[in-house]
């Protein structure tokens, strides 16, 4: 027997779903009576921050989201970008954070599902994947359990799916120990007339279910997502879903074969909050209503309540409008794929989610309201009282001895190879990877000359230490690895991953790193189309370091302009363009020699990484550039490492090495500072001219045939080291630390 209206409201049965005496007091007005149990459940999901985005809205707004190219912007299942030739791309990034912490398998997999969905639901095929990981050190088994079932997670939904993982990153540090970041990332192709769009219109037409049957799992999935992980966090594993890597690859090519059909009038992915959500979402769109019969729904659980069957987020589940009376029409060309498509409901024009279950009614709630009311806070907002603190201590280094250096800051986690984790991931499904993980950039061909690169970013310690200029950098930072790859910037995805908004000092670190989101966004003309809000990433006390990671897509008009990072040519001579300065505030030699993180990160120029890096696109545009890398965590000497050591994909050939000569008053800065705004590019001898005249740079070295790396600072060799020791250093430390 489910809780009467006056139970919920004596009992405050409404703040155990997560909602305050406020919101109840609201949808009381809204209703103009008390709700029952399974309305009361429908508000408290759709009102979540993680559906609604009650505490972010303010700050979202802040960023710019129209463009030239953009066809589709925040608002739908992913942010679609023309691309030209009449194609487009579709993508989103996500996150899975709290489900991971408490089941890192599942949790991964089905954050891999759910943003695919959310790419084919738009029309689109998907074409690769990405994702931005954040763990604790792998210094303890409860780490490296978590590391370890995440990337099998990853790795065993996608490559089952057969969708390439074509890039990503990792990075480690202490706050992320009891509250990992699991952000996946979906990059889908499209022809522009085959965009749909989650809009429930025509009263009358049908609603359709597809897919998995509903169980309990992921009952109140979104209110999880939307609180602080308890220390008892292992008893929501009921919350996490599990996901069939199987029946989504069913659904990924029934779909893209349906919805050519003009029938088909909208579409939704059943994410965060199940069928609620799509449903009112849609109806909310449409200006419509929706009724719904529950007992038309597969069910795979016994005794499901109406509460049960709305709130489920069951995985692998879809909801269609389709035109009355082509009903079978469209269940027929599932059956092709094995798959149940079963008519739930219909459209109807009174604005209202109806909501039957044996033959009562178990619901009646105005869409608008669920989709669109949620209320608004504007959270208090306070410098964090460490930033001034930190900032004003000094953070200079002085390194003695180089060579350790270097290979202390290979074998740093943040900066050592990921091969053994995407090594598990096939990254050449559907052959057309052409640059796979472990280049600056993923990129994918879609056409017989076009490509597009990809990439996820964030230094999440520079955002900690100055939550405006962090801001800024990840969105430089992404810039770079995409001009790099010989990519345009086109547009961004954003996953905002916070502590608690109800902090002051966290809605702080939210509101000024979007503000500088939004300022470097206007300066590439990088529109943000779409993306995700996680908060309430902590345990206890322990919030993570703000982590707003940037998922950004670039379009490479000619296949000959892709370019990696690794050196070609022993000739080939080593340019570095962009100033460098004594900036070690958050940087991975801090971290190494202190253990901590102090003082003020690098300084950006917005207009000065715009003007280098429409430099470096325009060399390799014009065909001048042999290889190109960011210059970023590690500074100058690891970039040049990495150029050296960044082997195919296991074909290990030291054949070639580096020198460079330079005269500087600091080098520990000029070899280890993080200095924005740079990159390592080798340029060959017949293009140097060229080069040198649209640069305006001078060399600083060489590749050589010596499979050594050396650097000679003001006559003096500082860096000599055989490109194999550092190879087997920076490939082999994941590896070493899960096993030890």
């Amino acid at each position: 027997m489910l809780p009467t209206a006056n139970d919920i409201r004596e009992k405050k049965l409404y703040a155990q779903m997560g909602m305050t005496d406020e919101e109840f007091s609201m949808v009381e007005n809204i209703l103009g009576r008390l709700p029952n149990y399974t309305e009361i459940g429908l508000f408290s999901v759709m009102w979540s921050e993680h559906c609604s985005y009650k505490n972010s809205k303010p700050v979202l707004r802040k960023f710019p989201t129209k463009g030239e190219r953009v066809l589709q912007g925040p608002g739908e299942g992913a942010g679609v970008v023309d691309i030209g030739d009449g194609l487009a791309v579709v993508f989103k990034i996500e996150s899975h954070n709290h489900p991971s912490a408490v089941e890192p398998y599942e949790g991964a997999a089905t954050g891999v599902g759910g943003i695919l969905r959310d790419i084919f639901s738009m029309g689109a095929r998907p074409v690769a994947c990405l994702n931005s990981l954040r763990f604790g050190e792998l210094d303890n088994a409860r780490t490296k359990y978590l590391f370890e079932e995440v990337i099998s997670g990853i790795a065993g939904y996608g490559n089952i799916v057969g969708v390439p993982t074509v890039g990503g990153e990792i990075q480690f540090d202490p706050c992320y120990a009891s509250n990992p970041l699991v952000n996946a990332m979906g990059v889908g192709l499209i022809k522009h007339h085959g965009i749909k769009k989650g809009i429930a219109t025509g009263i009358g037409n049908s609603v359709m279910y597809v897919g998995a049957a509903t169980g309990r799992d992921g009952i109140h999935g979104a209110t999880f997502a939307s609180t602080e992980l308890a220390d008892d966090s292992d008893k929501s594993r009921p919350d996490v879903q599990a996901g069939d890597p199987f029946l989504e690859k069913l659904l990924i090519e029934a779909f893209l074969e349906v919805m050519k059909n003009p029938a088909v009038v909208g579409i939704q992915d059943m994410g965060a909050a199940g069928l609620i959500s799509s449903s009112c979402e849609m109806a909310s769109k449409g200006g419509t209503g929706i009724e719904l019969y529950l007992d038309t729904v597969p069910q795979r659980d016994k005794n499901m309540t109406a509460y049960d069957m709305m709130l489920s987020e069951s995985q692998e589940r879809m909801l269609l409008v389709v035109k009355q009376g082509r009903e079978n029409e469209i269940a027929e060309m599932f059956a092709k794929y094995d798959l149940n498509a079963v008519v739930v409901g219909k459209v109807t024009d009174d604005g209202l989610m109806k909501i039957f279950h044996k033959g009562e009614l178990a619901a009646e709630v105005p869409a608008d309201a669920l989709a669109k009311a949620a209320p608004e806070y504007q959270k208090p907002s306070r410098e964090a009282a460490y930033y001034r603190e930190l900032n004003s201590m000094d953070a200079s280094i002085t390194v003695d001895d180089f060579n350790k250096t270097l290979l202390g800051l290979l074998a740093q986690p943040t900066i050592a190879s990921k091969r053994w984790v995407y090594e598990q991931y096939d990254f050449m499904a559907r052959a057309n990877t052409v640059v796979g993980p472990g280049s600056d950039s993923g990129v994918i061909r879609v056409a017989e000359n076009k490509a597009i690169a990809m990439t996820t970013d964030c230094n999440s310690r520079y955002v900690y230490l100055d939550p405006f200029v962090g801001g800024k950098i990840a969105v430089a930072e992404a810039v770079r690895n995409i001009v790099a790859s010989g990519g345009v910037p086109l547009a961004v995805t954003d996953n905002l991953n916070f502590g608690s908004p109800e902090n002051p000092e966290i809605f702080w670190q939210i509101e000024k790193s979007a503000e500088g989101i939004s300022d470097a966004c206007v300066i590439f003309d990088t529109p943000v189309i779409g993306g995700n809000v996680s908060l309430y990433n902590e345990r206890g006390v322990t919030a993570i370091y703000p982590t707003p990671i940037i998922g950004m897509v670039g379009l490479i008009d000619d296949l000959s302009h892709i370019t990696t990072q690794k050196f070609k040519n022993a000739g080939d001579l080593i340019y570095v363009i962009g100033e460098t300065f004594a900036e070690f505030g958050g940087s991975e030699l801090q971290k190494m020699t202190h253990g901590k993180i102090f003082g003020a990160p690098p300084n950006i120029n917005l207009n000065e990484e715009k003007r280098i890096a429409d430099i470096v696109l325009d060399a390799i545009q014009k065909n001048l550039i042999a290889s190109a890398h960011d210059i970023s965590e590690g500074g100058l000497a690891v970039a040049i490492a990495e150029c050296l050591i960044s082997s195919d994909y296991g074909k290990n050939s030291f054949a070639l090495g580096a020198e460079i000569f330079a005269t500087s008053d600091n080098p520990t800065a000029l070899l280890f500072s993080e200095s924005q705004s740079r990159f390592v590019l080798s340029v060959s001898p017949k293009n140097a001219v060229a080069f040198e005249e649209l640069a305006g740079i001078k060399p600083i070295g060489s590749v050589t045939s010596s499979g050594n790396f050396s650097a000679e600072i003001n006559g003096e060799t500082l860096i000599n080291l055989p490109a194999k020791i550092m190879h087997d250093i920076w490939g082999g430390t994941i590896e070493c630390l899960i096993n030890q």
